[in-house]
């Protein structure tokens, strides 16, 4: 009979240790730098909340970038995928608003037919949802191994704020026995609240935002009370991590909250890639994961915290083991997708993004 570990009530623990078998990133090569936002909207150079961001191509949507970034986590943890005993995509741009994303990857990636497929929703953190249900589904043994993908496309409505930030791209991870792990994840906690900062209602094309919500009582309120609470509950602060990654919606807010929690600009550093690719939503905190573990050294303990305006948080401590060395190299990292692009206009993103009303 086995005896359930003792812990906080308030941690999501599982009774079996779990971890990060794979982790695999995709980014999209085009880029819209924020001074060409800003030369259409407002002819201003100055000021700008980032440099550019990631626009995905014609032919990429949430499935195909969420195929690559699996491609590459299944390339790092080498396992057969039909072992996979759940496929979950979390996004806040599905391709269909009725027909899942996750089976369509589940086939691509040969994980079909013997796997559980669903879609995840709430807004950025859909991605972090979806990797705490993947420890409820090994943490109880009902499968040895799960996938969780969080990836995003650039959702902003012309001229708005979000047009600048809003990026692409994200991340996927197996989830898999501590003892195959690349990096442990000790305990998770989440932290959810009925606060209207964001939303898009069905037929609505592009998301509304409450403005003065934004920052507080949305995103500082759920980062830091979710980080609190589990670092209290483990008996850690800032000083116990060598890394950490928060949800970055904008250059300001990640490196603000890190201030508040007791964290370093170093420690947040290799995870803040928002000056670069935008905000991929759902994808944020999980690329800005896979950014950290590309680097990681066995040891490093990381604490990754993610927002999702409705609003929540689910917050994450990892602890990396020796086994990352070998698999960091297996597949393409991070920061070669970032390095990989091509500058667009702002004619070319409008056309990509199919923001011009045909009919």
């Amino acid at each position: 009979m086995t005896t359930p570990q003792t812990h906080s009530p308030t941690l999501l623990k599982p009774i079996k240790p779990v971890g990060i078998v794979g982790y695999g990133a995709y980014v999209p090569r085009y880029r819209l730098p924020a001074k060409e936002v800003a030369r259409v909207w407002t002819g201003k150079s100055t000021g700008l909340p980032i440099k550019e961001k990631a626009v995905p191509g014609l032919d990429e949507d949430v499935i195909t970038m969420s195929i690559e970034a699996a491609r590459n986590a299944m390339l790092r943890a080498q396992i057969d995928p039909t072992e996979l005993r759940a496929v979950w995509v979390g996004s806040e741009s599905h391709p269909y608003a009725v027909k899942p994303t996750s089976t369509i990857v589940a086939e691509a990636i040969g994980a079909v037919p013997n796997t559980q497929g669903a879609d995840f929703e709430f807004a950025c953190k859909a991605g972090t949802e979806a990797m705490v249900a993947a420890m409820g589904i090994v943490g109880s043994g009902m499968g040895h191994y799960a996938m969780a993908i969080g990836m995003d496309t650039a959702q902003g409505k012309p001229g708005d704020a979000l047009e600048y930030t809003a990026g692409a791209g994200g991340g996927a991870y197996i989830i898999g026995p501590a003892d195959e792990s690349l990096a442990l994840i000790n305990a998770s906690y989440s932290y959810v609240t009925d606060t209207p900062d964001f939303w898009r209602r069905e037929y609505q094309k592009y998301p509304e935002h409450g403005m003065r919500f934004t920052g507080e009582p949305a995103y500082f309120k759920h980062i830091s009370e979710a980080a609190t609470h589990l670092m209290e509950a483990n008996g850690t602060t800032a000083k116990d991590y060598k890394w950490a990654v928060f949800h970055q919606p904008n250059t300001k807010f990640p490196q603000k909250v890190a201030g508040q929690l007791g964290f370093s600009a170093e420690q947040i550093a290799p995870g803040l890639l928002v000056h670069t690719i935008g905000n991929t939503y759902a994808g944020a905190a999980m690329i800005g994961l896979t950014a950290t573990l590309d680097i990681a050294q066995p040891g490093d303990r990381i604490l990754v915290v993610s927002f999702g305006s409705g609003a929540g948080s689910d917050a994450f401590d990892i602890t990396v083991t020796d086994k990352v060395t070998e698999r960091q190299g297996r597949a393409m990292k991070t920061q070669d997708y970032i390095a990989r692009r091509t500058e667009i206009d702002y004619a070319t993103y409008v056309r990509y993004r199919g923001k011009l009303a045909m009919k």
